[in-house]
């Protein structure tokens, strides 16, 4: 295998850091808010890398370097691109959790404005009800119903109201939305 093309693919996804975990980059001048939630699974992610599974790779790249020829050792190999891809991902995870600001949505339970965290049930003009969490840029799942704070919806409702209606620029063009209830975690629960 040509060295220069392994080292190329390398250098291309460290520029292209957080790609291998299929998260977004951050907006130029945003903040990376969190649930705690949130942050804690991230965290929790960083140390089972750093703690376990990055020790287990090392004994074993240690141990198949020993065995000799390592141009066709299959475990040295995989052990070395799993290398790579741990510190990528560790990468990654501590910028993340650097810059994050854990806001804690319980803080907002009873209220009926939207703010981060919030559980928001709206409608559209055809009478179709939906309801999404607005969540951070690294914790959201949209096949949970979670959108990040900067998804084009989430922007939208952030501020209004129960009652309120809204207009929201879909493919599709404009949709009058209503939103319909709003919904934050009591204070000491976990999640929404």
């Amino acid at each position: 295998m040509n060295k220069a093309f392994t080292k190329e693919s390398d250098h291309q996804d460290d520029e292209e850091e957080g790609a291998s975990g299929a998260l977004p980059a951050l907006p130029q001048g945003t903040r990376n808010y969190m649930t705690p939630e949130g942050y804690a699974r991230m965290r929790a992610e960083f140390m089972t890398l750093l703690d376990e599974e990055r020790p287990k790779i090392v004994e074993i790249v240690s141990w198949a370097a020993k065995n000799g020829d390592r141009s066709e050792n299959g475990d040295y190999l995989y052990g070395k691109k799993r290398l790579r891809e741990i510190d990528r991902r560790l990468r990654f995870l501590t910028k993340r959790l650097d810059i994050a600001e854990v806001a804690d949505p319980s803080i907002h339970y009873g209220k009926d404005q939207v703010f981060f965290g919030a559980t928001v049930t709206y409608s559209n003009a055809k009478g179709e009800e939906r309801t999404i969490t607005i969540k951070g840029i690294d914790e959201s799942d949209s096949l949970a119903g979670e959108v990040s704070w900067i998804a084009p919806i989430a922007r939208v409702l952030l501020k209004s109201r129960e009652g309120d209606e809204l207009q929201l620029m879909t493919p599709g063009g404009l949709e009058q939305i209503e939103v319909l209830e709003v919904r934050y975690p009591a204070p000491g629960s976990s999640g929404a």
